[in-house]
């Protein structure tokens, strides 16, 4: 019998590549069928580029509904949106089915907060009262030990692209293409000294090319995200032909794997965070990333580390980058996944997955019948 699994969310990218490619699935429940099943989203009816936020299983109502459902309910994002209080009912819901809590601490610090307290009381609900931990790296599992008293199983971040792109061969290209994101200008991101530090690095980078990518909402007036500074700002730089300036709006999965593809550096402009999917994108793409020494993306796979805040922060960066332009002339490539790698992978996070989900659901059987006896 397969293990039914209430994921939080289901649909995200990375709770879908948990499972094993399905050509080569290793292991299945009696009758053929997946050893785990994980149920499907449901529709929050929000917004039909997140279809699962904010996620509805997060709530007792939704516990007690569906409570036969489920053998085991697996926390990945989305309690953001969910306070302390709220997800304690949450855990007092699964108790009340004796229905077992997994954890994965993707982030310590969330990006899109300004101040701390706020995710760092719902992680403290979350992982006390969490069966069973998983984290990405071994930097963020010594410190969850440190500050709960807790250990959490190390499990690697899979792949972000699809093979079709793990297959993409790289082109050698006669620009040495420095790409920054602006995004949606997150909490965590301070792109602009950056972005002014690499300007005057350029001319002793030969063959360098700045490009700065930036979503519609941020550079456009009367949009609830418009930053008039910044946009003023590399709209100036771009009319001056100092940068490459795009503007857009989200790109589709397709879309960001291309323009990751394209770059040679990708600049995660961040003054705090934990993991990045967006890292894991670049090591299947065969892209450099320059990535901020705070949270533990060293740890999760190569980069080229800067200082993510005090005086040294822009030298830094700036040797971050130039480390990877010397590469470029040298014809030293990215380090970059393989699809047999990635697949391998996932098939071993498929079968850790699989034991962490047979441990908790065995010891809530075991808290049953203490209960009953």
């Amino acid at each position: 019998m397969s293990t039914v699994v209430a994921s939080v969310p289901s649909g995200h990218v990375y709770v879908r590549h948990l499972s094993p490619v399905p050509a080569t699935r290793p292991t299945a429940a009696p009758g053929g069928s997946p050893a785990v099943v994980r149920l499907p989203d449901p529709p929050s009816g929000s917004s039909p580029d997140s279809p699962w936020w904010p996620p509805r299983m997060l709530t007792p109502e939704w516990v007690h509904e569906h409570a036969d459902e489920f053998d085991v309910m697996h926390v990945h994002f989305g309690f953001d949106a969910v306070s302390p209080e709220d997800l304690r009912s949450v855990v007092a819901a699964l108790r009340a089915h004796d229905k077992p809590l997994v954890l994965t601490v993707h982030d310590l610090r969330n990006p899109h907060h300004e101040d701390p307290e706020t995710h760092e009381a719902q992680l403290g609900v979350l992982v006390a009262e969490a069966d069973e931990l998983i984290t990405l790296t071994e930097g963020a599992a010594a410190s969850i030990l440190r500050r709960w008293g807790r250990a959490a199983t190390v499990l690697p971040h899979p792949h972000v692209v699809s093979d079709e792109w793990l297959k993409q061969p790289r082109i050698d290209g006669q620009a040495f293409v420095i790409g920054i994101h602006a995004k949606s200008l997150r909490a965590n991101m301070d792109p602009i000294p950056l972005v002014d530090a690499l300007l005057e690095a350029l001319p002793s980078l030969p063959g360098a090319v700045l490009r700065v990518d930036a979503h519609t909402d941020v550079m456009t007036e009367g949009f609830p995200r418009h930053d008039a500074e910044l946009s003023a700002r590399l709209q100036s730089l771009a009319d001056d032909g100092r940068l490459e300036l795009a503007v857009h709006d989200f790109f589709t999965d397709d879309e960001l794997f291309a323009y990751l593809h394209g770059l040679d550096v990708s600049v995660l402009a961040y003054r705090f965070g934990t993991h990045s999917g967006w890292l894991e994108a670049c090591h299947d793409l065969g892209t450099w990333v320059v990535a901020p020494d705070c949270g533990f993306y060293a740890d999760q796979r190569p980069v080229l580390s800067y200082a993510a805040s005090g005086p040294s922060r822009v030298t830094s960066f700036v040797d971050a980058v130039r480390t990877a332009h010397d590469h470029w002339l040298d014809g030293d490539v990215a380090p970059r996944a393989s699809v047999r790698e990635r697949h391998t992978e996932r098939a071993s996070l498929a079968r850790a997955h699989e034991a962490i989900y047979t441990r908790s659901v065995a010891r809530a059987g075991l808290r049953r019948l203490a209960c009953t006896s």
